[in-house]
């Protein structure tokens, strides 16, 4: 700490998208701010602030995590992928292609942690094949628009077609 008590700040370095970065941040920074104000990175939404709606979900050595709840440093050496990781240049990933295909977006503000939680679920065979699976599985991600039958279409229809 310097003179005034305040807390210095800390280097950390992730590798965010396949790209390492390095940011010097104070100890209470969250990933969330982290990506959205000193890298841009804007795909990741501001929703409840506490971990409650799944809107900054991203995914941290592949499990998906609440990154307003992650603090930044805790996180140094970490890969991180974000929703502008999905893509390949203007090809989307198929999960978003499918969220396309079946308007499981609606207004757009939770599409980024849905897709995030979905990369995750669309990685994971312990989830059941039912709807009714994929729906508890991706439960921690609300969407105020209510188009979950949507959601859930089209990551089925991904799960079907790998």
């Amino acid at each position: 700490m310097d003179s005034n008590n305040a807390p210095t700040d800390t280097t950390v370095s992730f590798r965010i998208n396949g790209k390492m970065q390095q940011l010097d941040l104070p100890p209470n920074v969250v990933l969330l701010d982290a990506l959205r104000n000193r890298l841009g990175l804007t795909g990741t939404k501001k929703g409840c602030d506490h971990g409650q709606c799944g809107a900054c979900t991203v995914l941290i050595n592949g499990e998906a995590v609440n990154s307003c709840l992650a603090l930044a440093v805790v996180h140094d050496g970490d890969d991180i992928t974000t929703v502008e990781g999905l893509a390949d240049g203007d090809t989307l990933a198929p999960l978003q292609a499918a969220f396309l295909e079946h308007d499981a977006y609606q207004c757009g503000y939770c599409t980024p942690g849905q897709l995030m939680s979905a990369t995750e679920l669309l990685g994971n065979d312990s989830v059941g094949t039912s709807d009714a699976d994929v729906a508890e599985a991706m439960s921690g991600n609300i969407c105020r628009c209510g188009a979950y039958k949507n959601i859930v279409s089209a990551i089925q229809q991904v799960r079907q077609g790998r």
